[in-house]
């Protein structure tokens, strides 16, 4: 078996089941228990569950609400997408990740000619009466909260396209430059998207530095561009210049 298929079945064993020990892993995947502890400490270190002694435990995945969150700092959300979407130049295909930055990138390519493909209903939605506007919605499992589209169907659809951009989301952008997610689940969904995408742009208001999230989504070398309100912490726009994104502060 390869080690993605068991990282995605020890995923789902824990949010089935709940805590499972290193030896009950090791039997129900049929491999060893050496293989099963290098497996959970770079699960770990993703963030995508919590070694214990002798085992893991799940991390908790719940987010709030999309409705909620739009709710929060939306001017400052608004003057973001406004400028990224000053970077995105007619005709392009652009991949739009859920989250509600990103949701109101989408409203400012109304009326542009463009390709966008998404796993947000609130960005098809936004965009399903634009006719100069060709939509792709990806496949996959709802979730209803955050109307968004995930697993392994929606994963596949996007590993058979290309995207000129990428307008990535995030819960968090740590001083290490790495990207951050509370969600566990979408975590394999965004890198799909980062790795079909020419060029990746990261939308962060001043409420995601450093924000919140245990799921690393990508180091601060997967990023091209940083679109963000929020004056630069001196420790992350270290790291940002040294992985040579461009910051673009509004």
């Amino acid at each position: 078996m390869l080690r993605d298929q068991r990282h995605e079945l020890i995923l789902r064993i824990l949010r089935t089941d709940g805590a499972a020990t290193v030896e009950d892993l090791a039997a129900r995947l049929d491999t060893s228990q050496a293989t099963i502890r290098r497996d959970l400490v770079q699960l770990d270190e993703d963030g995508l569950l919590r070694r214990v002694h002798g085992g893991a435990v799940p991390t908790d995945d719940r987010d709030d609400p999309f409705l909620d969150v739009a709710a929060v700092h939306p001017g400052e959300k608004d003057a973001v997408a406004k400028r990224c979407a000053e970077l995105i130049k007619d005709d392009e295909t652009v991949l739009i990740d859920i989250g509600t930055t990103a949701h109101r990138v989408a409203r400012q390519l109304r009326g542009r000619s463009l390709t966008v493909i998404t796993s947000s209903l609130a960005v098809a939605e936004e965009l399903e009466d634009e006719p100069d506007i060709q939509l792709m919605l990806l496949g996959g499992m709802l979730r209803r909260e955050y109307r968004s589209l995930v697993g392994f169907m929606t994963e596949d659809n996007i590993r058979q396209l290309h995207a000129d951009r990428l307008i990535l989301g995030a819960s968090g952008v740590r001083p290490t430059g790495h990207v951050m997610d509370t969600t566990v689940i979408e975590v394999p969904v965004k890198r799909a998207m980062l790795a079909v995408s020419d060029q990746v742009i990261l939308v962060a208001d001043v409420g995601k530095f450093p924000g919140k999230g245990m799921a690393k989504v990508c180091g601060p070398a997967d990023l091209d561009i940083v679109v963000t309100n929020a004056p630069a912490d001196p420790a992350t726009a270290a790291v940002l210049r040294e992985a040579d994104v461009e910051v673009i502060e509004i």
